[in-house]
């Protein structure tokens, strides 16, 4: 018999769904976990919601199999040791979001209406009608950062505001904005435009103090700052200076710690929570039934969909992964080694469900100190700190491309240079069937392939093989696609050994190649 622990206060409803599957379910919420480790070592599955998973509760748990956070944050889950462990970390993403959705909207009428010290004045005795003077929500502009689960939940609720919203979030596809009608903006433009600016990013190293006086000087005087995700995402520091400046409002439900004491933003809060964003009765249920349910099926059939900390979801193809590393790398070759500023990425048929678990292999591709075992969190990181913008398109399935990947890098800022690969998987093989205009390619990228590019004319190819016969290199295969619109031709050859760097320029040289590279796989 499996034995669940439950250190939180979790509806019931989780304990008896897996009672009734045969577990060993053990309630103890408000317990110490340390304490309940020594007593129940032969744990299996840890369910969890704001509690601390470190290093060293792994440890004393040395039959743990499976830790669940009944919701969606998991930063309070050491999610990297965990895996060292062999251990899976999944969360209940959506079960909560509604929640938070919600309670931002009624914060933001609180706020504009002052409810709060209205209704304080009014149980005193008092009649401030004046003093309470208030603003209405239809009309204006309200600014979201991060487009997840909780994001688009809240574009929905204001939709009966006619307010205007704007959204920032590299991962979000502009088609997906658009059907949202959300007008993507950079953070910087949110700060500046909108009357009210709600935060939905997770706190890491990147986003830890990033809404900082940098930000707080552009918003508008008088603006509402609304902070339901992460305390460590705002400078409190800053915000005190620009609140007296500006005469900004700031409505808070997130601390550094879940616990009862003296608050450090109690002094600049117009409005704050006990962290209740996800405290309904709805949410509690729904967290606590996705837990049992997750954890049920993934020891009964294996599923492990919202597992967090793993390299490969549920039907994904780890040569997918490889492919899209692949194609990543020659594109850059193919723009002599230039860092790109932006890359835009189009996943067809089944892939446009793993667009995520491609970005870790595509940083790879462009980085040689990422390794393609990150996450992709990890992935998303990278991408912020070089600056480097990822667009994911969405895609139309109907130019039936199968389960294939296009991606683009551009470099440069005045003169943008540009490269699209696509690639493919076919008879357990990758396959790059187009770079730039040069399609029918059909390369399976494996050993050592030359690539030059040229104007056409006869004899070139002819040339480039007895330069290379010349160093007793033997060619394996030729491909020699053409542009017809520009007139130029590509020649890949595979080679028997690498092509020596002095011998790829004399090639170059000889026959006034555009481009001219080696590239191994």
């Amino acid at each position: 018999m499996r034995k669940v622990l439950i250190p939180t206060k979790l509806d019931k409803s989780a304990a008896e769904m897996l009672t009734a599957k045969g577990f060993n379910v053990i309630l103890a919420p408000g317990t110490p976990i340390p304490e309940l480790a020594t007593q129940h070592p032969d744990t299996e599955v840890l369910i969890v919601r704001s509690e601390n998973v470190t290093p060293e509760i792994i440890d004393a748990l040395p039959s743990l199999k499976l830790v669940v956070r009944a919701g969606a944050g998991f930063n309070t889950i050491d999610i990297k040791y965990a895996r060292k462990k062999n251990i899976d970390v999944m969360n209940t993403p959506g079960a909560n979001s509604n929640g938070v959705a919600e309670e931002v909207v009624a914060m933001m009428l609180a706020v504009y209406r002052h409810l709060v010290p209205g209704d304080i004045s009014t149980r005193a005795g008092e009649w401030e009608k004046s003093k309470f003077m208030g603003r209405e929500l239809t009309g204006k502009t309200v600014g979201i950062l991060g487009l997840g689960h909780i994001g688009q939940l809240l574009v929905k609720r204001l939709a009966g505001f006619d307010v205007q919203i704007l959204g920032y979030d590299p991962m979000i596809a502009p088609a997906t904005a658009e059907k949202l009608k959300v007008k993507l903006c950079t953070v910087e433009e949110i700060f500046a435009q909108a009357d009210l600016v709600s935060l939905h990013i997770p706190e890491n190293n990147e986003t830890r103090g990033m809404i900082n006086r940098n930000l707080f000087k552009l918003m508008k005087p008088g603006a509402v700052l609304l902070n339901c995700a992460r305390a460590g995402i705002i400078n409190e520091d800053d915000l005190r200076a620009a609140k007296a400046e500006k005469k900004l409002f700031f409505c808070n439900d997130v601390y550094p710690k879940d616990s009862a004491g003296p608050k450090s933003v109690a002094d600049i809060a117009d409005i704050m929570l006990p962290h209740l964003g996800a405290n309904t009765f709805e949410a509690n249920l729904l967290a606590a039934c996705r837990a049992a349910e997750q954890t049920i099926a993934y020891f009964e059939q294996g599923i492990t969909s919202c597992v967090v900390n793993k390299a490969l979801p549920d039907g994904l193809d780890a040569q997918y992964q490889k492919l899209a590393f692949v194609l990543t790398s020659l594109a850059q070759k193919y723009l002599n080694g230039l860092n790109p500023n932006r890359i835009e990425t189009s996943f067809y048929g089944k892939l446009s469900g793993f667009a995520k678990w491609m970005t870790p292999p595509i940083a790879a591709g462009i980085a040689a100190e990422f390794a393609e075992d990150n996450t992709p969190a990890d992935a998303e990181k990278y991408f912020s700190q070089s600056g480097v913008e990822l667009v994911n398109r969405e895609v139309d399935n109907n130019k039936k491309y199968g389960e294939s990947m296009t991606i683009d890098l551009f470099a440069g800022k005045e003169t943008v240079e540009k490269v699209s690969v696509r690639g493919t998987i076919t008879e357990h093989h990758l396959m790059i069937s187009r770079i730039a205009r040069f399609d029918g390619l059909y390369l399976e990228p494996t050993g050592n392939h030359l690539f030059v590019e040229y104007t056409d004319s006869p004899g070139v190819i002819g040339k480039i093989a007895g330069l290379l016969g010349e160093k007793n290199i033997n060619i394996m295969d030729i491909r020699a696609p053409q542009d017809v619109e520009s007139g130029k031709s590509l020649s890949v050859i595979k080679t028997n050994v690498e092509v020596p760097e002095m011998l790829v320029e004399k090639i170059r040289e000889a026959v006034k190649a555009t481009r001219a590279f080696q590239f191994s796989c």
